[in-house]
């Protein structure tokens, strides 16, 4: 017998929405029954994950937004809010990972547009989550890290920076908005199969890194998208300001 579902009657926003984990982790809010908003830059994106939803019956909204503008998250938020009056989960998932070199030689522009994107947009989308999640008295929001956001990586400064900033920003997040009812934590995935990875790593360097990870393989989108799921559904009633490591037992070697 099929187990009920467990996120019907909710709404869950989700960045990054338009492939890769973002998208795995759209339709598994949506296999659980909840409306689902997807979020993203690419509009054809947003609406090839519009259409997944869709085909197993489930409802979404898409908006365009980069989420390191203040203008377009206020606006994807005030979307939702027409569209269905509430917001109950979120998955801040949306990033980006470009090859920096070492620390000294890589580019302020490249600096400054992954903090943008990778740390200011997660928290652009907190300033107006948790006002509509106050409003519903309860809510659970998950934020992407990264293994890079619990160790070090080499050539990524930048990149490293943002996801430790992210995994801080939860802690201090949770700690406000515990008393009240809304959870945050962070998802920390080691090597995932997405189309940002297969952008920034060549076919040898993705096979290089995931017979180093302990597994020995790499991740599929899916398996982030399901802890992200556990995160925010009521099995994890208990657990806020937590790093939720998912990388094949690389950062336990």
């Amino acid at each position: 017998m099929h187990p009920e579902k467990r996120l019907t009657g909710k709404v869950a926003f989700v960045t990054g929405a338009a492939s890769g984990i973002g998208r795995a982790a759209a339709l598994a809010f949506a296999r659980e029954g909840a409306s689902v908003v997807i979020a993203d830059l690419s509009e054809g994106g947003n609406a090839e994950t519009a259409n997944l939803v869709h085909s197993f019956g489930g409802q979404s909204l898409a908006v365009q937004c980069d989420v390191a503008d203040p203008e377009q998250v206020k606006a994807a938020f005030d979307k939702t809010g027409e569209a269905f009056g509430r917001l109950d989960l979120a998955f801040n998932n949306a990033g980006i990972e470009v090859k920096e070199g070492i620390t000294a030689e890589a580019s302020l522009e490249d600096w400054d547009r992954i903090m943008n994107v990778n740390l200011r947009g997660v928290f652009l989308c907190l300033k107006h989550e948790i006002p509509l999640m106050l409003k519903m008295g309860a809510g659970a929001i998950v934020n992407m890290s990264s293994i890079a956001g619990l160790v070090g990586l080499k050539n990524s400064a930048a990149y490293t920076a943002s996801k430790h900033g992210v995994i801080g920003l939860t802690r201090a997040a949770a700690i406000d908005y515990a008393p009240l009812n809304i959870r945050i934590n962070a998802v920390c995935p080691g090597l995932i199969d997405t189309p940002l990875s297969r952008k920034v790593l060549n076919p040898d360097e993705m096979k290089y890194h995931a017979t180093a990870q302990p597994m020995a393989r790499v991740a599929k989108a899916e398996e982030v998208a399901e802890a992200a799921l556990w995160l925010c559904s009521d099995s994890a009633s208990f657990v806020t300001g937590h790093a939720l490591t998912v990388d094949g037992g690389f950062t336990a070697a």
